[in-house]
C-alpha cells in the first residue's frame, strides 16, 4: 500500500464511522437499546445486530472492492462493544466479524477479534460509564497542569489511560499482521510517522462514534429532565386549592353539626371527594365528566355555603362532550374565581352557568357568572390582580400542554359578570 493510499483511507475511515453513527443514532429502537440502563438477552442480541450485519458486510466489501480499505471499522466496532456492552457480547461480536476475514485465509482473525474484545470488555469494566461516554482523544495538551493537577492529588486519568490502551492495541495487531503477512488484517505504513496516525486513528475514531451517541444521550437526557419539571409544574397547579375555601368549608361544618347534621355529614363527604381528588395520583387528562363530577362536590359546598337562594347553578353540556379528554382540575379555579370575585361581593348572589359544545375539531368550555364583573380588561392584565390567579393557573396549564393549541380569553362587564371561555383540541378517551 502506498503512503497517500494509507492516508486516504485514513480519511475515509473517520467519514465512514461519522456516518455509521449519525445512521443508527437516527433509529429510536437503537436508541432505547443503547441507552438502556438494563438489557435483557434478547435486547442485547438485537442491539448487536444494529452493529454486526452492517459492520459484518463492510469487512466483505474490503475483499470485494479494491483499495477501499475503510470499509473495515471492525476493529473500532469490537472496542466499543466491549466498552458499552461488556467483554462476553464483545467476543461474540469479534467472532462473528471475523467470518469474512477467515473465509478469505485470514486466520488469526478470529482468535485476534475474539482476545481484543474481551480485552476491551474488562477495560469497559475497569472504567467509570461516564468516563467512557465523555471519552475524546483530544486529552489536555498542557503538561504543566497534568503534572500539578497529578501532584496535588495523585490519580488515574482514566481518559489518557483509554487512549493509550486503543492505541496499544492497534500496535499489537500492527505487530501480528507484519509477523504473519496475510493472515491478519492491518494498515501498514513504510515510515514511521505514518504508522503512528495508524495508531492514533483507532481511538479518534472510537471517539468520534462515542461523541455523537453522547451527544443524543444528553439531548435525551434533557429531554426527560424538562418532560420531568414539567410534570412537576403541572403536578403543583392541579393540587392547588385556596386555603380559605378550606378553612370556611370546616366553620360551615361546624356550625352545622348540631342544627342540620345530615347536611354536616353531606358536606364533609363532598369535601373529603375533593380533598382525595387533589392529593392521589391523578392523570394529567380526564373525561369532560369525571371533571364535572369533581367540580359538582365543590359547588355543592359552596351552595350550602352561600345558600341555595344565593348560588344557582346552571349547565349547558353539549353530551358529546362528556367523553373528551381535559386537563384535569380545570374548571374549579375559575369556578372559585367567578364565585369569589364576581358573586360574593354582590349581595343577592348571582348564577354559576357551565357550557360546553363541539365548534369543529375543538371543543368549546364557558364559565360564566352574573356578579360584578373585573372590568374589560384581557387576560394577561388579570394575572397580577386578585381576580386573576385562578385565570393564571389555569393559563399557566393550558399553555404547558397544548402550547399554541389552546385559546383562552376572559369577556367581563362591570355590574353584568364576566365569562371565561377555553378552546382546547378535542381529543376522545380512548375506549377499550
Amino acid at each position: 500500500m502506498t503512503d497517500r493510499l494509507l492516508l486516504i483511507t485514513l480519511l475515509v475511515k473517520l467519514g465512514v464511522v461519522a456516518s455509521v453513527a449519525s445512521v443508527l443514532a437516527r433509529a429510536s429502537t437503537f436508541r432505547r437499546l443503547l441507552f438502556a440502563e438494563k438489557r435483557r438477552t434478547r435486547q442485547t442480541l438485537a442491539l448487536l445486530a444494529f452493529f454486526l450485519i452492517p459492520l459484518t458486510l463492510g469487512v466483505w466489501f474490503r475483499f470485494l472492492v479494491p483499495n477501499f480499505l475503510a470499509a473495515d471499522i471492525s476493529f473500532e466496532a469490537i472496542i466499543l462493544l466491549g466498552l458499552l456492552i461488556g467483554p462476553r457480547w464483545a467476543m461474540l461480536s469479534g467472532v462473528v466479524l471475523s467470518v469474512p476475514a477467515v473465509w478469505h485465509g485470514e486466520y488469526l482473525a478470529l482468535p485476534f477479534d475474539a482476545a481484543l474484545g474481551l480485552a476491551a470488555g474488562f477495560i469497559g469494566r475497569f472504567v467509570e460509564k461516564e468516563e467512557i461516554w465523555s471519552f475524546t482523544p483530544f486529552i489536555d495538551l498542557s503538561l504543566y497542569r497534568w503534572v500539578r493537577r497529578n501532584l496535588s492529588k495523585p490519580r488515574i486519568d482514566r481518559q489518557i489511560l483509554l487512549l493509550v490502551l486503543i492505541a496499544a492495541m492497534e500496535m499489537v495487531r500492527d505487530w501480528i499482521a507484519r509477523a504473519f503477512p496475510h493472515r491478519l488484517f492491518a494498515l501498514l505504513a513504510s515510515e514511521i510517522w505514518l504508522q503512528a496516525l495508524v495508531w492514533i486513528s483507532a481511538p479518534i475514531v472510537v471517539g468520534i462514534a462515542l461523541k455523537v451517541w453522547n451527544a443524543l444521550r444528553i439531548e435525551i437526557s434533557l429531554e426527560e429532565q424538562k418532560r420531568l419539571v414539567l410534570e412537576a409544574r403541572l403536578d403543583a397547579l392541579q393540587r392547588q386549592i385556596n386555603p380559605h375555601f378550606l378553612f370556611n368549608t370546616l366553620n360551615s361544618i361546624a356550625a352545622l353539626v348540631r342544627s342540620q347534621p345530615e347536611l354536616a355529614r353531606e358536606m364533609t363527604v363532598k369535601l373529603a371527594n375533593i380533598l382525595r381528588a387533589l392529593l392521589k395520583d391523578h392523570d394529567t387528562y380526564v373525561p369532560l365528566s369525571q371533571e364535572l363530577s369533581f367540580t359538582d362536590d365543590y359547588l355543592g359546598i359552596e351552595v350550602v355555603r352561600f345558600g341555595a337562594d344565593k348560588l344557582k347553578v346552571e349547565k349547558e353540556i353539549d353530551p358529546r362532550t362528556l367523553d373528551i379528554l381535559v386537563p384535569s382540575i380545570l374548571l374549579q379555579p375559575l369556578i372559585e374565581n367567578s364565585i369569589k370575585h364576581g358573586l360574593e361581593p354582590r349581595i343577592h348572589g348571582g348564577t354559576v352557568t357551565l357550557r360546553s359544545r363541539l365548534e369543529g375539531k375543538c371543543v368549546l368550555i364557558e364559565v360564566a357568572d352574573d356578579g360584578v364583573g373585573i372590568g374589560n380588561r384581557p387576560a394577561s392584565a388579570l394575572r397580577h390582580t386578585g381576580a386573576g390567579i385562578g385565570m393564571k393557573n389555569v393559563q399557566e396549564r393550558l399553555e404547558v400542554l397544548y402550547g399554541d393549541q389552546a385559546h383562552f380569553s376572559v369577556v367581563s362587564n362591570p355590574g353584568r359578570g364576566t365569562r371565561v371561555s377555553i378552546e382546547i383540541p378535542a381529543h376522545l378517551r380512548e375506549t377499550d
